[in-house]
């Protein structure tokens, strides 16, 4: 499976997180597949190692597939998650008090930032982490 945190924003303007993964349902060739999701772009970006990013909201609703680097974010209520190559972050804390990261490792940030298409929350391929 795929890794997946998902961050949005509450009622209280705060960004929250869940974890889980990428709903991979359908299989032919003995693979496994999500179905397809509408986007826009994609673009691709790199930071150097150490770099940060203070308290922020997503510019818009994205996929954010980490392909180098291993992260640590942050919400202000103090929530903690890490991001590491082949997780894919959705970022749809769009307002609000936002969240912060920083590297904590040697590599760079290298990621591709998919946006989605307006209407596409009905077939995002998340799926969060059962609790107890």
């Amino acid at each position: 499976m795929i890794r997946c945190v998902r961050i949005w924003t509450g009622d209280d303007d705060n960004s929250y997180f869940e974890e889980g993964v990428i709903d991979l349902p359908h299989g032919e060739r003995d693979d496994i597949l999500s179905g397809t999701t509408d986007v826009v772009s994609i673009s691709f970006r790199e930071t150097q190692a150490g770099g940060t990013y203070a308290w922020h909201a997503a510019p818009t609703r994205q996929f954010v597939i980490t392909l180098r680097g291993t992260l640590d974010f942050q919400t202000r209520a103090g929530a903690h998650f890490t991001i590491r190559p082949g997780d894919i972050l959705i970022a749809e804390d769009t307002a609000g008090s936002g969240h912060s990261w920083r590297l904590v490792d040697d590599e760079p940030w290298c990621r591709a930032y998919v946006i989605l298409a307006p209407g596409a929350e009905a077939r995002l391929p998340f799926v969060p982490n059962k609790t107890a």
